[in-house]
């Protein structure tokens, strides 16, 4: 299996937020967003491993913004590691006012999918290489977010969490 980059797996996605969209507020719905967010996550986890993924876990998504009725919302999602069969991807997502000609962060997040095989069972994915300063810390950073996860998920034990130890269990 051939390492790829970043890069490789950077996407943006656009969509006008329409009436059926938002709340009573005006605001675009969380849930609308977060559907969003998953498809675009997605996609970026299948341009790095040429397969079918599914969703393993959404991390804390802050709301920041509000993305207004008739603003443009836009998703860049890019992967920021790659595991064994699992992989993270960052994404950030803008609101824009076309009109008055003003765009502005809504929130950031990361999302982590598993690649299947045709049984719908967990496959090996490429390794990935950062080569930004930007894309080394993410990929550094992700090792600690998982490891989170897993912890809180149940499915690692605090004191397995190497340099995370110190925040679960006292010696």
């Amino acid at each position: 299996m051939q390492p790829k980059h970043p890069q490789d797996t950077h996407i943006i996605m656009s969509e006008l937020v329409l009436p059926n969209d938002t709340n009573t507020l005006g605001n675009l719905m969380g849930g609308r967003l977060m559907h969003w967010m998953d498809i675009a996550a997605a996609i970026s986890a299948m341009k790095h491993c040429n397969c079918p993924v599914v969703t393993a876990s959404v991390d804390n998504v802050s709301f920041n913004n509000p993305i207004k009725l008739g603003n443009l919302l836009t998703i860049e999602a890019k992967l920021t590691r790659a595991f064994n069969t699992s992989m993270e991807v960052f994404l950030r997502v803008w609101g824009e006012d076309l009109s008055a000609q003003y765009k502005y962060l809504s929130n950031e997040a990361y999302l982590t999918f598993v690649a299947l095989d045709p049984n719908s069972r967990p496959r090996r994915v490429p390794e990935i290489l950062p080569q930004t300063e930007e894309e080394k810390k993410m990929f550094d950073g992700a090792l600690r977010r998982r490891q989170i996860r897993l912890i809180l998920g149940g499915k690692m034990k605090p004191e397995d969490a190497g340099e995370l130890r110190a925040l679960f269990v006292k010696d």
